[in-house]
């Protein structure tokens, strides 16, 4: 009760409300910040895995000693093994698109076949134009939503394809040009592979690269991705063939590696300004002791004792730490739940994209908050506060109420 009576602002004390109110306001944006950037890196690094895991492999398997041309029977064997979901034959390589409008851009050439390619989720369920069926009942290609809008082009125009691995001719290597049916439009939402992907059937790509009959590596789905090694025995010896094994976590250790580091130098460094608002706490409670030496006294006076006033000031600083906290987490769960509706209106107020997909990967803002996170960063908070509020509570607990009332 002291401790409330203390804080409530008077008139004559205004100076110490306002450092007050802005210790609250200082506490409040460090955690929402906190809890926003988390969740934000978090959300980043969830949709990343899941773009690329939807559409690469977890196991990959590529030929030891000669080529793969027995694929189909290897794919059916492998997706056998328990906790395979699906064993993936594929045909790569790099060419140069073109459409009816740009000089042309950069593309990969994915040869899957037919009925694989609808089992392909991350793509399958996202096609924007076209149809999956008539992608799979041609022999055109399905290109990202990206691509298209680059290459201007829609479902039933022609893209062109060159491949630098062309003819031998008399005259040297002559580059391989093919134009394509545009079938089908997808987007995954991640820029990368909305703008540089081709998906042609497995046939088709054979014949374009002279592959026929041959695939570059298989690629296996598993039930469990964050658990690959469980499974590479198995799949080793249902295989029957000699083949050199790696998974996705050695592809992509690197990356993933950096927005782990990334993610806890922004906990840091966005710590450091929940310890600046604690530093608010100490130089408001240091000016409450001031203005409220009489009262201090008058209590010691009346029997309270050393221990009560450190109390008091103590509840008081925590108090205005846990005020901050509550409303700073309220505040960064609210921006968290609407994040992608503020993107909308700040794409709207500036007239551009704030997040721009071709630099940040994906196309909107992700979050994706953590209890146990979220949680840290309450009880930095509080612990910040509760140590903040210590050392003015000890000099208001020293205090002489003689000294204090010497003078009155």
């Amino acid at each position: 009760m002291v401790a409330w009576r203390f804080l409530k602002p008077r008139k004559q004390e205004r100076m110490v409300s306002i450092v007050t109110v802005i210790s609250l306001l200082g506490v409040m944006l460090g955690v929402a910040a906190l809890i926003i950037v988390m969740a934000v890196m978090n959300g980043f690094r969830a949709e990343l895995l899941d773009r690329i895991l939807g559409l690469n492999g977890h196991i990959i398997l590529q030929a030891s000693d000669t080529p793969l041309n027995d694929y189909d029977a290897v794919a059916k064997k492998l997706e056998e093994v328990h906790g395979v979901q699906m064993a993936l034959p594929l045909l790569e390589g790099q060419t140069l698109a073109s459409g009816n409008v740009g000089a042309g851009t950069g593309a990969l050439v994915r040869g899957v076949r037919k009925q694989d390619f609808a089992r392909l989720e991350s793509v399958a369920t996202n096609i924007k134009e076209g149809s999956l069926e008539k992608y799979e009942e041609g022999n055109g290609v399905a290109i990202g939503i990206r691509m298209a809008q680059n290459l201007g082009l829609l479902v039933g125009d022609k893209l062109t394809v060159v491949s630098p691995e062309g003819d031998v001719t008399p005259f040297g290597t002559t580059p391989r040009v093919k134009s394509y049916t545009v079938e089908a439009i997808f987007e995954m939402g991640m820029s990368e592979y909305d703008t540089s992907i081709v998906f042609m059937h497995l046939e088709e790509a054979q014949l374009y690269f002279n592959q026929e009959g041959v695939v570059q590596v298989i690629e296996v789905f598993v039930d469990d991705p964050d658990n690959v090694d469980l499974y590479k025995t198995d799949i080793i010896a249902a295989a029957e063939r000699p083949l050199v094994i790696s998974d996705w976590q050695q592809r992509n250790s690197a990356f993933f590696s950096a927005l782990v580091i990334e993610r806890n130098a922004m906990f840091l460094i966005l710590s450091i300004v929940v310890i600046v608002a604690s530093l608010n706490i100490i130089s408001s409670l240091i000016m409450l002791v001031k203005e409220k030496g009489r009262g201090i006294a008058i209590l010691r006076t009346m029997g309270a004792s050393q221990n009560a006033i450190l109390r008091i000031f103590i509840m008081a600083g925590t108090g205005v730490g846990l005020a901050g906290t509550a409303a700073g987490v309220l505040l960064g769960v609210l921006i968290c739940l609407n994040i992608r509706g503020i993107q909308r209106v700040m794409n709207w107020i500036s007239g551009t994209d704030v997040w721009d997909p071709t630099v940040r990967f994906l196309s909107e803002i992700p979050a994706q908050m953590d209890f146990v996170e979220t949680m840290s960063v309450i009880v930095l908070a509080l612990v910040l506060s509760f140590l903040a509020a210590i050392l003015p509570a000890w000099r208001a607990a020293k205090l002489d109420p003689v000294e204090a009332l010497r003078y009155e």
